[in-house]
C-alpha cells in the first residue's frame, strides 16, 4: 500500500500548477498527498488536491544586509517546524518544485533520511533548487537540458512539466485552420494577472493595423484591473472585439482557440503551449537573475513553435508587421503549432510520479 509523499513549493502558479498535477497523477495510484508552501497558496492553492496543507515560514534572500540576515533567521525558523513535521507525518519521499518555501522542507527531509526529489520547471535551474541539487537524491527536469545540471548528470531524469488537466484536456482540441479572410482569434497573457507591457503596447499595436485586418481580429486579452478601463477605450475607439479580464479561469480552452499567442514564456506557459500545440510570440521577462525565460522561450522557438522578442525590441510597429505577416499567412501558424506539439510532454505528470515511486521504493 503507497504511503504519503510531501510536496514542497513555492506559492505561486508556477510552481504549484505542477505540484497540483503530480498530486492528483500520485492520488490515482494510491498515495496520500500534503503539501507545504507558504502563504501565498491562498491565492492559488485553496483546491490544491492535498489532504493537508502545512504552511512553513519563508523568506527570499536578497543583497541587502538586514534583509538578507532577516530572511535567514525566517528560513531557520522554517526548517525547526519541517523538522518536526517529517517526524510526524513520515513521509516516503519529499518532492520540491522550486521557490525558498521548499527550502526548508526539503533539507528537513535530507537530514532525515528521507528520500528527495526536486523538480525544475525552466531551463536553468532556480536559486532554491540550485542549492539544493547536490543534496537531492534525484532531478527531475523539463528539457533536455537545463542550466546548471551539469555536475549531477547522473542523478538527471527528464519528465518534462507536468500541466493541469484543463490543459490536458484543450490539447485535445485541433489547431483552428482558417484561410486570409477568416477572423484571427489573438490571445494575450503576461502572467496570472497580465504584464502592463501589453496593455500599454497592444491598442497602438492594433491601430497599425490594416483596416480590413482589424475587422478580422478577435481578441483576448489578460490586463491588469488597473489597466482594463484604457485598454477598452482604446479597442473600442478602433472598432475591434476584445474580450479583456484580469483572470480567466478557463485559459487552457482560450488557449486552444486561438490562432496566436503573445505572452510571456514562463515555465508551466511554454509547457502549456507546447502540450495544447500553439503558436506564440514569446517576450521574455526582462532583468530576470537566471534569464531563465529567455532560455524557455528559446526551447520553443527552436523547436520552430514561437518567436522571440525581447522587450526592448517590442514596439508597436514591429508587433504590427508580425501579426500582419500572420494573419496573410495561415500556413505558417499551422506549422509552428504542430512543431510546438512536438515538444510538448503530456504524460509528464505520470512520468514524474513514476519517478517519485522509484525514489519512495529506494528509502532505507
Amino acid at each position: 500500500m503507497p504511503g504519503l509523499v510531501l510536496l514542497a513549493a513555492g506559492g505561486t502558479g508556477g510552481h504549484l500548477f505542477p505540484a497540483e498535477a503530480l498530486a492528483l497523477a500520485l492520488a490515482k495510484r494510491g498515495w496520500r498527498v500534503h503539501l507545504a508552501t507558504d502563504r501565498r497558496v491562498e491565492s492559488y492553492g485553496n483546491d490544491f488536491p492535498a489532504e493537508k496543507i502545512h504552511l512553513i515560514e519563508s523568506a527570499t534572500i536578497t543583497r541587502d544586509p538586514m534583509a538578507a540576515a532577516r530572511a535567514v533567521l525566517t528560513l531557520a525558523g522554517g526548517f525547526i517546524r519541517a523538522r518536526m513535521l517529517m517526524g510526524r507525518i513520515e513521509p516516503a519521499a519529499v518532492v520540491g518544485f522550486g521557490g525558498y518555501p521548499t527550502v526548508p522542507p526539503m533539507l528537513a527531509a535530507v537530514l532525515a533520511g528521507v528520500p528527495t526529489l526536486i523538480h525544475e520547471q525552466n531551463a536553468v535551474l532556480g536559486r532554491a533548487n540550485r542549492f539544493l541539487a547536490s543534496r537531492v537524491g534525484r532531478i527531475a527536469t523539463s528539457f533536455g537540458t537545463v542550466g546548471g545540471t551539469e555536475a549531477f548528470a547522473a542523478r538527471v531524469v527528464l519528465t518534462g512539466n507536468p500541466v493541469r488537466p484543463a490543459v490536458s484536456a484543450a490539447a485535445g482540441t485541433p489547431y483552428p485552420l482558417r484561410t486570409p479572410p477568416d477572423p484571427f482569434r489573438l490571445l494575450i497573457f503576461g502572467g496570472s494577472q497580465g504584464a502592463r507591457v501589453f496593455s500599454d503596447l497592444m491598442p497602438a499595436t492594433v491601430a497599425l493595423l490594416a483596416k480590413e485586418t482589424r475587422r478580422r481580429l478577435h481578441l483576448v486579452q489578460q490586463c491588469r484591473p488597473e489597466d482594463i478601463g484604457r485598454v477598452r477605450q482604446g479597442y473600442d475607439l478602433l472598432g475591434v472585439q476584445a474580450d479583456l479580464a484580469p483572470f480567466f479561469p478557463d485559459m487552457p480552452a482560450r488557449i486552444a482557440n486561438s490562432h496566436l499567442v503573445v505572452c510571456r514564456s514562463g515555465a508551466s506557459t511554454c509547457a502549456e503551449l507546447a502540450v495544447i500545440g500553439r503558436p506564440a510570440i514569446l517576450v521574455p521577462l526582462p532583468h530576470a537573475l537566471d534569464q531563465d525565460q529567455k532560455e524557455n522561450a528559446s526551447v520553443l522557438a527552436g523547436a520552430g513553435g514561437g518567436w522571440v522578442i525581447d522587450q526592448s525590441d517590442l514596439t508597436p510597429a514591429r508587433l504590427a508587421n508580425e501579426i500582419a505577416a500572420f494573419t496573410a499567412s495561415p500556413d505558417s501558424l499551422a506549422r509552428a503549432a504542430a512543431a510546438a506539439r512536438s515538444i510538448g510532454r503530456p504524460d509528464a505528470a505520470e512520468r514524474l510520479a513514476d519517478a517519485v515511486e522509484n525514489v519512495a521504493g529506494n528509502r532505507s
